[in-house]
């Protein structure tokens, strides 16, 4: 049996992964307007929020909208992940950047999430071999 504070926990939870599962849905939405749409939804105000941040508060939400990904309709892509992250975690007062990155040959891009200057929703290394397109 949970008790009240699992139970809060869980709920809270519950409605982040919802947040990012419609998150999801209004990128996809967004892109069929075109790419200058969607990418606009990258463009949300940086807060003047905390630098440091409990990690178990990323990580939470990082989670969320991994679980959304699995529930989606479709494949979510790095860049609609990576767009639904930066939003959720800016809202939440996070600063966090969006990066665009890009490598020559063989051509590849890539996109992911930095807070504090440390890559939150996937691996360390992406910082080293993708140049930087972009940072929102």
């Amino acid at each position: 049996m949970l008790s009240v504070g699992g139970l809060r926990r869980a709920c809270r939870l519950a409605r982040l992964v919802v947040d990012a599962w419609v998150g999801l849905a209004a990128f996809d939405v967004a892109l069929a307007r075109g790419f200058a749409s969607a990418y606009a939804r990258a463009h949300v105000d940086r807060p003047s929020g905390r630098d440091a941040v409990e990690a178990d508060a990323v990580e939470a939400i990082v989670w969320a909208v991994d679980e959304a990904c699995v529930w989606y309709v479709k494949r979510a892509a790095c860049l609609q992940r990576s767009v639904v992250l930066v939003r959720l975690l800016r809202r939440r007062g996070v600063r966090a950047e969006l990066v665009i990155g890009y490598r020559q040959m063989p051509f590849e891009s890539h996109a992911w999430v930095e807070v504090a200057g440390r890559v939150v929703n996937d691996r360390q290394q992406y910082r080293t071999v993708f140049a930087t397109l972009e940072r929102l």
